[in-house]
């Protein structure tokens, strides 16, 4: 278009931002941003609210609220993707300050794509009474609920664990004319399965009027794994590697339960299958920023150029954590290899090392944010309860399927889902 010198208008402008967001193009997201202020289109409601929701889904906040600000007049799709942008960066302290903004007049005409962005914002946070308490108000106000409103509702029972509550939004829905779709059945599954009620799970699984998908398997294996029923893990990886092929996430799932059954003969069979396929595991990584520089680490990472200090810092909090009762759980090392070999393995995970650096960096009074792109373990899960313990410092960790912020001994979970995509907002 621009060398055939056409301009594009307010609606090629948001079809490339979100072209951007999903390919996590920030770089080219900038330079659409620009030449949008360059060709006078930077209020525009719709341009800005694209590059609002553009800048947010790839992590640019600070971005992302500037133009914001700048939208002199903003409708319902540049609040809520506001909000959402820091309820998926685990910032909460914005979202209920943003929301009641929006209410106090500043939104005339409160629709649902509104209130389903502060049940969102609720259900990630564990706000569960105020999300349960906002159904209540929907209600109230005679909204047309939808599977959203629905979805986030079950999401903040499964994560509070109250099974009987969840129960009845799943029967409620019918009452809406609302046909359950996977998402619903994954957390009703997820819920289920957090609670140990693991037969019942499957019970639901096997009276679905659809065929159970790689989210719902997901989260039945994962509630396995919590709960340590291995058995029940290896044959549910049986059901669904007689399915054909899935994808290299729940192919990496099937290979861990089969390992954590001692069935190490079928988990390396999965494994071949995933080299066979090209379907490498991804790389786990860790990321902090600091100032205007992102610091990435891997496991067992010594090229960062403060290593030293680092791994001196968490043999340092080692030594502090065991002493409070810290035990690290190598069952997370899923290969065959000695003791002292899993406890080397484990000690030194992308997300610890990253920890350690945030101790060294930052002020005290400043937690420490990190991002990672698989899921942290159980055992980097409850080692960081302990860092946080030990340390004083509040640690917020972001992995691929949810936020997990710790503060002394306390941890809450603002929910994701399972190999599934990041909720959206309608």
């Amino acid at each position: 278009m621009l060398g055939a010198q056409l301009l594009p208008d307010d609606h090629i402008y948001p079809s490339v931002a979100k072209s951007c967001t999903i390919l996590n193009g920030v770089d080219v997201g900038k330079s659409v941003h620009c030449l949008a202020v360059k060709t006078g289109y930077e209020f525009d409601v719709f341009v800005g609210s694209s590059v609002v929701d553009m800048y947010a889904k790839c992590g640019e906040i600070r971005d992302a609220r500037k133009v914001f600000d700048e939208i002199p007049r903003k409708n319902v799709v540049s609040w809520s993707e506001m909000i959402y942008g820091y309820t998926q960066l685990g910032q909460d302290e914005e979202v209920p300050r943003l929301f009641k903004q929006a209410m106090v007049d500043e939104i005339p005409v409160k629709n649902l794509g509104m209130w389903n962005a502060m049940l969102v914002a609720c259900a990630h946070h564990m706000h569960t009474n105020k999300a349960l308490d906002l159904f209540k108000q929907m209600e109230s106000a005679g909204m047309k609920l939808n599977f959203i409103t629905f979805l986030c509702v079950l999401y903040a029972c499964s994560h509070a664990g109250l099974v009987e509550r969840g129960h009845y939004f799943f029967r409620l829905m019918k009452e809406y004319g609302i046909e359950p779709g996977e998402q619903h059945y994954a957390t009703v599954v997820d819920l289920l399965c957090r609670a140990g009620k693991l037969q019942e799970a499957v019970k639901i699984i096997d009276k679905m009027p659809i065929e159970p998908t790689e989210s719902i398997w997901g989260a039945l294996l994962t509630g396995c794994r919590i709960h340590g029923d291995t058995e029940l893990a290896a044959s549910v990886a049986d059901r669904v590697f007689e399915l054909g092929p899935v994808s290299s996430g729940l192919r990496v799932l099937l290979s861990n339960a089969y390992a954590a059954a001692g069935r190490f003969e079928e988990a390396a069979k999965v494994r071949k299958m995933l080299r066979d396929r090209v379907m490498k595991k991804e790389t786990g990584l860790s990321w902090v920023e600091e100032g205007n520089k992102i610091h990435t680490f891997a496991a067992g990472d010594r090229t960062h150029m403060r290593t030293k200090e680092i791994y001196e810092k968490l043999e340092e909090l080692g030594e502090e954590m065991e002493k409070a009762g810290y035990v690290a759980d190598t069952s997370f090392v899923l290969r065959e290899v000695n003791r002292e070999e899993k406890d080397q393995t484990i000690r030194y995970h992308s997300e610890r090392l990253a920890v350690a650096f945030g101790l060294i960096t930052f002020p005290p009074d400043r937690p420490i944010s990190i991002m990672k792109n698989l899921r942290i373990c159980g055992d980097c899960h409850t080692a960081i309860k302990f860092m946080s313990k030990c340390s004083g410092r509040v640690i917020i960790v972001g992995d691929n399927n949810r936020f997990h912020r710790f503060e002394d001994s306390a941890h809450a979970e603002i929910i994701g889902d399972f190999l599934t995509n990041p909720l959206t907002i309608n």
